[in-house]
Formats: C-alpha cells, structure tokens, sequence
C-alpha cells in the first residue's frame, strides 16, 4: 500500500463516486457519503494492519508435532505445509467428548470449503481436531464440504501449547499461520481476540474477521442483533 501521505483524503474519493440509486433522496445521497468516507478509511486501516502483520519477525520455533491424516499415516506439522512455505490452520472444537462440532466453529470451517482451492494457490490450509480423522470427514460430508483436508492430533500438547485446551479441558478453537524457513517452522501469527479483549456487548473477534456470518449481518439494518449465534440445523422453510 502507498504511505498514507500520498493518498487523496477519502473524503475526496468518496465525493468523486458516481454511483447513484434510483429514488434515492438528497439526506440519504449525502449520508451514504460520509459512510463511504469511512468505508474507505476503514480499508486503508485494514491494509495498514495487514502490512504490520507481515512485518512481524519470526514467532517461536514449533516442536515437533504429530498428526494422523486421512489415511491414518503419522504426519509432522512440517508435511502439512504440501509444496507451500505457508500454512493455515484452524482447530475446531470436535474432540471425541463432543456429541457434535461447535456450532461456531461449524459455520466458519463451512465458509471456508469452497474457497479453499483459490486459497491454496498461495498457502497450505488443514483443519486439526482431536477426534479421529474419520469422524471429522463424516461430519464434513454431511456438511457437503469436500475440499478441506482434516487432521487428528497425537496427543493433546499442540492443543495445550497454543491454547486449544485450557487447564480444565475444555476446547478452544485455534488459527494459527506458520511458516516454514528450511527445515524449521515458526508460529507466524495466531489470533488473540479472547473475551479479555472484547469490547461490551460484542462477541469477542478480531479485525477484519472471517467469519462471514458476523460480516453480512454488519451490512444489513438490524445488525447482529441478538439471535446471530449459528445452528447446526434449521427447520425447513
């Protein structure tokens, strides 16, 4: 992104739009302008944001953790990379004591399915949990996902290392980005957004968050409200 001193104020961008609605009024014209201003300023924070991201140095060195993929083959986290230096993982909140995966979690690794192979032009993606590979793609494909690749931990320490269990055992959902530099990989980033973080009234999450379901609702005139909470399933209309 330019540095932020040669860009045109966004309130002259926004001014220069052209679009216009049919019966549209001349209060809302110059309200939705202002927003636009805003909308952009909000873009350039988000690339500002991303930009400090990848500037991060080297997290720490990852141990060397185990994982069972779909064909019960033991795996490193280093395999999970593919030909990619870059890897995306989420864990989800389906371990073998849950009768059925987090409905949260459930509506994101949804989101994520059928990008996934645009996704993996650049960077690897896995989805770890700790039940049995097996459970976890039967679950998937009554979901109707079916570009995900799955993984089952060995063992609970890559859960408890980065917070995908707390001390009582109850599980937390992960992402994490690693990076791998030869034959060592590094945590690059991992999301922080706990309720410690949370503003009031607000589920906790970070910005810019991809959960569709948070950012479609944000666009519409009711907002959230209070009844945004997924379901693992709905009635028929």
């Amino acid at each position: 992104m330019s540095n932020d001193q040669s860009l045109a104020p966004a309130s002259d961008l926004a001014a220069n739009s052209k679009t216009r609605f049919p019966n549209e009024s001349a209060e809302y014209r110059k309200a939705r302008t202002a927003l636009l201003a805003e909308e952009i300023e909000l873009r350039r924070q988000i690339q500002r944001v991303a930009k400090q991201r990848r500037a991060l140095p080297p997290g720490g060195e990852t141990r060397n953790y185990r994982f069972l993929d779909e064909a019960g083959k033991e795996v490193g986290l280093a395999d999970l990379f593919g030909r990619h230096d870059t890897l995306f993982t989420y864990f989800w909140m389906y371990g073998p004591e849950r009768e059925r995966s987090c409905p949260m979690c459930t509506s994101f690794v949804g989101s994520l399915d059928l990008p996934t192979p645009d996704i993996e032009q650049r960077i690897a993606i896995a989805i770890v949990g700790r039940s049995p590979v097996s459970r976890q793609i039967d679950f998937a494909r009554e979901r109707g996902w079916s570009h995900l690749k799955f993984y089952q931990t060995v063992g609970d320490d890559f859960a408890h290392d980065y917070g995908g269990l707390d001390p009582e055992g109850a599980e937390n959902a992960i992402i994490t980005v690693w990076q791998r530099r030869g034959d060592k990989v590094n945590l690059f980033w991992a999301a922080e957004g706990g309720f410690e973080t949370a503003d009031p009234g607000f589920y906790p999450h970070l910005a810019p968050d991809p959960t569709p379901l948070w950012n479609i609702l944000d666009m519409t005139p009711g907002g959230r409200g209070t009844d945004w909470y997924p379901k693992l399933a709905y009635p028929s209309s």
